[in-house]
């Protein structure tokens, strides 16, 4: 079976077309041993095809910063909010739902560090830099208030305008609504800002396993699918800066 070649009449089968190809074709073989169709299952062994790795979509610098500027451009209780929201996520690499799920007490302003509750009830601490710092501050003491209700959850940090906690979608929102105004084209996430905090990171000097800690991964090999994009920066600047790069 020659899924990935193809022929003049067929194009080849894509990884991932090719590996359910496959599930199909050892689910059907298997059933076909259990029910005593056949003697034996030939495609036991046949392993599907590994998925391509795909590179993680990271922005440059100068699209997080304007993006960032949108957040808070005009000032209003609601612009507080977000763009404390995505200075918190493009700081720490949080994950959206870690974001959203935060109390105000999960931050510690004093010692400049947030503590992220990630996957599997495990929590770590990030530090946050002066930046996301600053827009918090700015947000806990002019438009949180505002925003509180007699309903709002005990501790929640992002509220909507209703005083309930900011959901994943509102804050998917937040962040496209940003990049709109911001004029950035390219699409974006909030997990865009995750990948561009690693990135960017690494770009900077930071060591692999620093930033394994930071974006809260069980194992440094996530990481460094991070490693490829950089080297990536590092080829594409060695073309253009190097008089013998041709």
């Amino acid at each position: 079976m020659q899924l990935r070649e193809g022929d003049e009449e067929h194009q080849p089968l894509g990884a991932t077309s090719a590996a359910r190809t496959v599930v199909a074709v050892r689910g059907w073989h298997k059933f076909a041993a259990r029910e005593g169709i056949t003697s034996h299952d030939p495609a036991a062994a046949v392993k599907p095809p590994s998925p391509a790795k795909r590179l993680p979509k990271a922005l440059p610098l100068s699209d997080v910063e304007a993006i960032l500027e949108a957040a808070g451009s005009p000032e209003t209780t609601l612009s507080l909010r977000d763009r404390a929201l995505l200075e918190l996520l493009y700081g720490t690499g949080a994950r959206i739902s870690e974001a959203v799920g935060l109390d105000v007490d999960d931050i510690d302003l004093e010692q400049g560090s947030v503590k992220l509750h990630g996957k599997g009830g495990k929590e770590r601490i990030v530090p946050i830099g002066s930046y996301a710092r600053a827009a918090i501050v700015g947000y806990l003491s002019r438009s949180r208030p505002q925003l509180a209700t007699a309903k709002t959850p005990a501790g929640a940090m992002f509220l909507n305008a209703r005083g309930g906690r900011l959901s994943r979608q509102s804050a998917w929102t937040v962040l496209v609504r940003s990049a709109e105004r911001a004029g950035v084209t390219r699409d974006v996430s909030p997990h865009t800002l995750r990948h561009s905090f690693a990135t960017h990171l690494l770009d900077g000097g930071a060591d692999v396993r620093v930033v394994q800690e930071l974006l809260g991964h069980a194992s440094v090999t996530t990481t460094q699918v991070y490693t490829l994009v950089t080297v990536d920066n590092l080829r594409e600047v060695f073309a253009t800066a190097h008089p013998r790069a041709h």
